[in-house]
């Protein structure tokens, strides 16, 4: 005879419950158990309710689905939110932003401008986000803290940066610092060559052995405008894609961030390696950067995820509003009105993200044995009525402030729309300050 399970430490009854794998299931009136901060239980709520329980929690016209997931974005940036608007992307950085980073970011910039990310992103239902700025051990350390889950880019470029002097410092940093944390439950360390117009052959053929050594994963940000392709092809007689491929970077562990230019060539070479493309399309609208060809992509099984990209560009962390983005221009992008559906947008927020992070076995999706990343969508306000689809509600008529509790590894950080290990006024004083000095006002 079987022993009786443990009780679950907690019980959510949502209206809808939206497990993203199968592909287009929403389950109505089923429960969710968690135990040991993994997802233990799924089934009819008539079911849930004759388990022993510590806690249970109804949700009442709440869509419970995994955590979203923020594929790219440069954490610390918010910082520098609205700093340089309305500019293309060479001026915005070669005038603006990296004259800022040299003379305002250090360990404190960073750790503050951090927690407030983390906070937006929590309120904004992401339970996992990917980082690539400066001082990675802070963010890092900020990450542990706050219970959010990462993947930590180490950035790498050929000249200084702050935090590092050159390449190989930082890469060396980056060994060190994916040491350190292997273990850890919540924190991945990935390496960050910054782009290909900032990272030379040798050092990227650094970082391939280093990434293969270790099994880590590469973000990069590449074909992000048609004038980096251009320049490329013009300067070094290849496109910086195949350059990448031709140096054995791609792969399945080789996250492409951006991607707006892609030849037949590029895709081909992107479904022969299974690398990711991580697509983030405000940033690129707002950059006039150009268009990243989703719905062919994903014909062609290609893995895409989205992301935010940084503050400083966007200029939010809201990825449930990114999503509608993406879903909206897919289609004009296409030319068709079936492209990116709700349903596989959600998909792309969520599985295909911790796919790209490498991270599918843990999360993304709602299965048992999974860690519990869930979120919890409040859809009974005026503007999400009447539901036909939830998860269209969710992707077409639903904004980040719908977002009523979230949990990572089961534990709560969002409680009714109320942080509960961070404090959201001090973070707000904080950032306050910060943009004074930045401005040069004192008041």
């Amino acid at each position: 005879m079987m022993p009786p399970a443990a009780p679950l430490d907690l019980l959510l009854l949502p209206t809808w419950l939206v497990p993203v794998e199968p592909a287009g299931v929403v389950l109505k009136e089923h429960g969710l158990g968690i135990r040991d901060g993994r997802i233990a239980f799924i089934g009819p709520r008539t079911q849930a309710l004759k388990l022993a329980a510590t806690e249970v929690r109804e949700l009442p016209g709440m869509l419970l689905s995994p955590g979203l997931i923020n594929a790219h974005g440069h954490a610390a940036m918010t910082l520098f939110r609205g700093l340089a608007d309305d500019l293309p992307l060479m001026n915005w950085l070669e005038n603006h932003i990296w004259p800022a980073e040299a003379k305002w970011v250090d360990e404190a910039f960073v750790r503050d401008g951090t927690d407030l990310a983390i906070a937006e992103q929590l309120k904004g239902g992401i339970t996992c986000f990917s980082d690539m700025y400066f001082f990675p051990k802070v963010a890092s350390e900020r990450v542990h803290n706050s219970g959010i889950r990462a993947q930590i880019a180490v950035p790498i470029l050929d000249f200084p940066i702050p935090g590092a002097s050159n390449a190989d410092e930082a890469i060396r940093q980056g060994i060190e610092l994916f040491g350190d944390l292997k273990h850890h439950p919540r924190i991945n360390i990935a390496f960050g060559p910054h782009a290909p117009y900032t990272v030379n052959d040798e050092n990227l053929e650094k970082v391939r052995v280093i990434a293969e050594e270790l099994d880590a994963v590469i973000h990069m940000h590449v074909h992000e405008t048609a004038f980096e392709v251009q320049q490329a092809v013009e300067h070094h007689g290849e496109r910086p894609l195949t350059r990448l491929g031709r140096l054995g970077l791609l792969g399945p562990r080789f996250q492409a961030v951006h991607m707006t230019q892609i030849s037949e060539d590029d895709l081909t070479l992107l479904v022969e390696s299974n690398s990711s493309v991580i697509h983030c399309p405000e940033s690129n609208l707002k950059l006039a950067s150009g268009f990243c060809p989703v719905e062919r992509l994903w014909q062609a099984g290609v893995n895409v995820a989205v992301g935010t990209d940084g503050a400083a560009s966007n200029n939010d962390l809201d990825l449930l509003g990114e999503t509608r983005t993406a879903a909206l221009l897919a289609k004009a992008v296409a030319g068709s009105a079936t492209a990116l559906d709700a349903h596989r947008a959600l998909r792309m927020a969520t599985l295909n993200g911790a796919r790209a992070l490498g991270l599918d076995s843990q999360i993304g999706s709602l299965q048992i044995g999974k860690a519990a990343d869930l979120v919890a969508f409040d859809l009974s306000g005026l503007a999400q009525q009447p539901i036909y689809d939830p998860v269209s509600q969710l992707i077409y008529a639903t904004g980040r402030d719908c977002v009523k509790h979230l949990w990572v590894d089961g534990n709560q950080l969002l409680d009714d729309r109320q942080l509960t290990r961070l404090d959201e006024q001090q973070l707000c004083a904080t950032a306050i300050a910060w943009g004074q000095r930045i401005s040069g006002h004192t008041e």
